[in-house]
């Protein structure tokens, strides 16, 4: 008898523990979800302000006209007048062009890593694309700034073309691509190591080379998990602020195809200025955070849509 009341008491015990560790859980889901909300609504409020508020802007008051700031081909212009249009073209091209650098840079060193190199050099790889991602973006902005604008102006100087030292389309991608890069090849990595080995063996088997393996069977297999990684590498791109606005060089109008031009982002437009900024040109900066946030969540239903319609 008393040994069924010692059990009791050890049920009632760890169902107790289990109550306060399921509410410790759910308060702070609940801290979490709450200050991802309070952001959201703050950037929405101080967004759409200058489409709602009048400011007071050299003796008369102004508002901010919606369709002149979305489709505009100039940032600014005097009193109120701001246009990001071409500088949502130019942040989608620039990503574009960073993705077709480092998708297939990532992918053929995670094959390399996981399936080709052997286990030393693999581990020794792995590490050092793992430090890679944990470099802070200034770092990454600081070697464009010190590098690669040296290079894409000594390019453009042999194609007889002046760039603005450096600072240009061509820079700005590089220096995403090499951002990208390391969170693109870790998820691939990890993708091609959960290929089930029968599935190579039975290629082998087969007759098929290492090399024939290696493509058409492991990165086949694999490739759900290398197009997330790629979502992934899409939203670090268009969301990265500090190496980008370190090497783009900002012009006020557009937009800019020509590599050798200079080019403004979203991110760099948020940045520039910013702390100097202060009512209007402080609270136009969120309503670009908006259109940038728009921006990523429609890349992301887009990429996710694709990739279930062509069955990845």
């Amino acid at each position: 008898m008393k040994k069924q009341t010692n059990q009791s008491d050890i049920t009632i015990k760890k169902s107790i523990m289990d109550k306060i560790w399921r509410y410790f859980f759910l308060t702070v889901t609940l801290i979490c979800s709450s200050v991802i909300i309070f952001i959201v609504l703050f950037i929405l409020i101080k967004g759409l302000t200058p489409f709602i508020k009048s400011y007071h802007i050299n003796g008369a008051f102004y508002k901010v006209d919606f369709i002149k700031f979305i489709f505009g081909s100039r940032w600014f212009k005097n009193p109120n007048i701001y246009g990001i249009g071409f500088i949502i073209v130019n942040t989608i091209y620039v990503t574009i062009i960073s993705l077709l650098m480092a998708i297939p840079i990532s992918i053929l060193t995670a094959l390399f890593i996981a399936k080709i190199a052997p286990k030393k050099i693999s581990t020794i790889l792995s590490y050092i694309i793992e430090l890679l991602s944990s470099i802070p973006s200034v770092i990454y902005g600081m070697f464009g700034m010190g590098v690669v604008t040296k290079i894409v102006k000594a390019l453009s100087n042999f194609f007889g073309y002046q760039s603005a030292g450096g600072l240009s389309v061509l820079t700005v991608a590089i220096v995403l691509a090499i951002m990208i890069i390391p969170t693109i090849t870790m998820i691939s990595v990890s993708s091609i190591q959960a290929v089930k080995k029968a599935y190579i063996e039975g290629s082998l088997a087969l007759g098929a080379s290492i090399t024939q393996t290696n493509f058409k069977i492991v990165l086949s297999s694999a490739k759900n998990g290398i197009f997330s990684g790629v979502i992934l590498g899409i939203g670090r791109a268009l969301g990265e602020a500090t190496a980008v606005s370190m090497v783009a060089g900002n012009p006020s109008s557009g937009p800019n195809f020509h590599p050798f031009e200079a080019t403004k982002t979203l991110t760099s437009t948020m940045l520039q200025g910013l702390t100097e900024a202060e009512g209007l040109e402080y609270d136009i900066r969120f309503s670009v955070g908006i259109v940038l946030i728009m921006l990523i969540l429609g890349s992301n239903l887009l990429l996710n849509l694709i990739k279930r319609r062509i069955k990845i």
